[in-house]
């Protein structure tokens, strides 16, 4: 029975579910974990969470197909992606098969706050663990909590998709060996400033170049970039400090696989942009984020594609893409989970 809820007034917002998933890691092992109405937590001052920052996170969504099924997109690459996470960051891993199998618990437990098919809205999940042990040295905690909550929220674009004005920041999201290509709290805070500069200067979103030599493409604060070249090739950054965005991986699938569109993963020089005829920003929330406008310090790289709707090929891949996750177009093997 879905819940009362006004679907298409959601927002990209938290809103209380009935349950949400825990399991605890003490004396080297996970208990067997299980479903909870408690959305509070309460944690030792001492935690490594709060000293040293040892958290990660995952994001995915649950959705409702056209048949009525209840379904979620590839969670085994959000159990692979948080093990290396996991792993980057000296915290006990999570097993796939019990990370999947969380997922759908929780899932199934509030499935009355996945919405309906058709109305814009989905069921995001969040995964996280973190270091619940006390440690003052610096050093891993021996103690850590996994949960899964959820919340029901609105499309990412109200009113339809317009492209957005991004800029080329002077700020550097990831260090060249650090933590970029893992999904760290740590990378996230480190965003928050350039962000908020970022908006308050009238950008939507910030295009972070290599920390290395600031000349190559990487990705923004929480999205892949993908571009599309005047003949219709689809293009992606290829870094080892960008985060392996399962948006993007899917998107390259379905270009090569689906529109049968020659596709490059590769090094992308800034010099090279203004050549591109589409560029989008790819991740969970929206899918696909069309950019119309990329400034570089006072020098505007318009996109050919306009600032008044997704490029062809962008909104190609976009209803391609979304057509297998709500169940209009046939699934690759393996890509839906069905609750």
């Amino acid at each position: 029975m879905k819940k009362d809820i006004d679907w298409g007034s959601l927002s990209f917002a938290y809103v209380d579910t009935d349950y949400r998933y825990e399991t605890r890691y003490k004396d080297g092992k996970w208990d067997e974990g299980g479903l909870t109405t408690d959305k509070m937590m309460q944690i030792h001052e001492c935690a490594g969470v709060l000293q040293y920052a040892q958290t990660c996170f995952e994001g995915l969504k649950a959705y409702t197909t056209e048949d009525g099924r209840t379904v979620c997109f590839r969670p085994d690459l959000n159990a692979e992606r948080m093990i290396n996470s996991c792993q980057r960051l000296e915290m006990p891993t999570i097993d796939k098969d019990k990370f999947i199998s969380a997922v759908k618990q929780v899932v199934k437990a509030n499935e009355g706050f996945v919405p309906p098919f058709g109305s814009g809205a989905t069921l995001y999940i969040r995964p996280y663990m973190y270091a619940s042990g006390p440690v003052i040295g610096v050093k891993p905690a021996d103690e850590y909590v996994f949960r899964i909550f959820t919340t029901p929220v609105g499309p990412y674009f109200k009113g339809g998709v317009k492209p957005i004005t991004i800029r080329v920041s002077d700020f550097d999201r990831a260090a060249p060996n650090g933590t970029g290509h893992i999904k760290a709290g740590l990378n996230y805070a480190m965003s928050l400033h350039a962000i908020v500069d970022a908006h308050n200067q009238g950008f939507a979103e910030n295009m972070y170049l290599d920390p290395a030599t600031r000349t190559k493409v990487e990705e923004t604060g929480g999205a892949n970039f993908l571009f599309v070249t005047k003949d219709n090739t689809v293009v992606t950054p290829k870094s080892s400090s960008i985060l392996p965005s399962i948006t993007r991986r899917s998107l390259i699938y379905v270009a090569e696989h689906y529109l049968g569109l020659k596709v490059e993963e590769r090094e992308i020089l800034l010099d090279e942009v203004k050549d591109f005829a589409e560029c989008g920003l790819c991740g969970t929330a929206a899918v696909i984020s069309p950019v119309g406008k990329i400034v570089d310090h006072g020098k505007e790289i318009c996109m050919p594609a306009g600032m008044e709707k997704m490029g062809p090929i962008t909104q190609k891949l976009y209803d391609t893409l979304t057509g297998i996750q709500m169940g209009r177009i046939e699934a690759p093997e393996g890509w839906i989970c069905e609750i």
